[in-house]
Order: C-alpha cells, then structure tokens, then sequence
C-alpha cells in the first residue's frame, strides 16, 4: 500500500531561535486513524561550496562548532539569506568565510539536512577558478581559519575521519559520484575507496 500524506490538525509555531524557530504539528496517520504530536524545527534554507582553485585545490575551512564543541574541518557555507538565490548566498558565504570569489559556480544538487524533524533543504555549488580577492568578513560567531587541500586528498580526508560533517559529505559525494566522473579527466583525479 503506497505511503499517504498525513493530514495536519493543528499547527503552534513557538519562539525565534535566530537559526530556527520550533512547531508544533498535530497529525493523523491516513493509516491508522491515531493523531500524534511532531516537533519540526522551521530552518532557512543553507548553501554549501565546493571552491576549487585553478591548481586543483579546495579552498576549506576549519571552524569551531559549539554542538559537538570542536574545530570540524568543512567547506564554505551558511543560511540563504531571504532576499537571496541560494547561488548568490553561496558565492557570499564563500567570500565572507574565505576571502576567495568564483569565476564560475555549478550547482549540484540539493538534499534535506534531516526530513525528520527539519523542513530546509541544503543547496551545493561547485565553485570553479577561484581566486583571493579580499579578507575574511567573519561575523562575531565564527572563528574561521582557512585551509588549501589538494582535491586528490579529499577522499583519504573523509576515509581517515578528518571530514566528517554529514552536510560536507554529501557535498563531497555529489561532486565525485556525480560531477566529475564527467567533467574532469580520468587522469586528473582517482577516486579511491579502498581502506
């Protein structure tokens, strides 16, 4: 039997928390008649940026994230402002975290952070040739230091447990899997899986 929508009986949004705001839902389940209660943290959407430099080097950064309470080692990224596209947030957050602009993005996909409890969706760029063009704009939140990694060493990065932010890696997946194996050479990059 095929998966129906739930109908929603009452939705109670609850306070702003800045990055996200709290509802409430109150649902039926098509399948068994019983109401339940869903807790969804309403969020903006969020952009991420794979930026390349034109000697095949991924402009990184390493950023302390209070969740887990320690420095993670990501790419650029951040919140699709509301009077934004998500590729003009992307090319901000990449030069607002880095310092670096993009001569060219691609956009790569989309996938939602958490469809269990979160209604945003995270958008990848591909940003190719980039290039220094001024300082860090950190805001007071961030603590951002900036890292040059080859591009052949991001796969051992993520075997090895260095990269490990899920949102990064789904980035990493969508330019391996899906960009490269037809955009760039054979020659220029091998992706290996072995451990």
């Amino acid at each position: 039997m095929p998966v129906k929508p739930w109908k929603i009986v009452s939705s109670i949004r609850d306070r702003s928390y800045r990055v996200f705001s709290l509802r409430t839902d109150r649902a039926v389940s098509p399948r068994t008649g019983k109401e339940h209660h869903f807790f969804i943290l309403e969020s903006s959407s969020w952009v991420n940026v794979i930026p390349l430099t034109p000697k095949r080097e991924v402009v990184m950064v390493r950023q302390y994230r209070h969740g887990t309470q320690n420095a993670t080692l990501e790419i650029p990224g951040g919140l699709v402002e509301e009077s934004e596209t998500p590729e003009k947030s992307a090319r901000r957050e990449l030069f607002e975290e880095t310092g670096y602009r993009a001569e060219q993005t691609i956009f790569l996909g989309a996938v939602h952070p958490n469809p269990a409890i979160q209604n945003n969706e995270c958008y990848t760029f591909l940003a190719k040739d980039v290039v220094l063009a001024g300082r860090q704009e950190q805001d007071e939140r961030e603590d951002i230091e900036v890292l040059l990694r080859p591009l052949s060493e991001i796969p051992r990065l993520i075997r090895e447990g260095e990269i490990t932010h899920s949102l990064v890696l789904a980035a990493f997946y969508r330019f391996f899997m899906e960009y490269q194996p037809y955009h760039l050479p054979s020659t220029d990059l091998r992706l290996d899986c072995q451990p």
